[in-house]
């Protein structure tokens, strides 16, 4: 089991997937405050899934560059890492929250994003886009059981 976060200032996204499959599914987000989450929340998250890593959103510029959010989604990883003792891998993130939208309004959902929130999907879109990934598939073989 994997967990995976969409790393935001009032809320974070998040996903829980499954490695040998490779799909994931979207989970209530959690609050935040200016970029800080509720960690009480996180901790229940691991107790109740047990993943064997995360994977974190990497916000990025449109052409790859890094931006303030990409070093402070770092650092959200690097904590992950240090508290929970499991690997913590980036992901590039780019257009998963647009993409979500999309999912969500021809799905027939309301444009209201602020009501509706996306961030779930998005950190499953990052989550199904890391299991893609062929660097990571080496990764993966360390996690799953033979």
């Amino acid at each position: 089991m994997i967990l995976a976060f969409d790393f935001g200032t009032t809320r974070f996204g998040v996903a829980v997937g499954e490695a040998i499959i490779g799909t994931a599914t979207a989970l209530k987000p959690i609050s935040a405050k200016e970029g800080v989450p509720d960690w009480s929340r996180i901790e229940a998250l691991v107790q109740e899934w047990q993943p064997e890593a995360f994977v974190v959103g990497l916000p990025l510029n449109m052409d790859g560059s890094l931006c303030e959010m990409s070093y402070r989604t770092r650092k959200f990883a690097n904590r992950l890492h240090a508290q929970f003792d499991r690997p913590s891998y980036l992901m590039d993130e780019r257009l998963t929250s647009h993409e979500a939208k999309g999912f969500h309004l021809a799905a027939g959902g309301e444009a209201n994003f602020k009501k509706h929130s996306m961030d779930g999907i998005a950190a499953q879109l990052i989550l199904e886009s890391w299991f893609l990934e062929p660097v990571h598939r080496s990764s993966l073989d360390k996690l799953t059981p033979k």
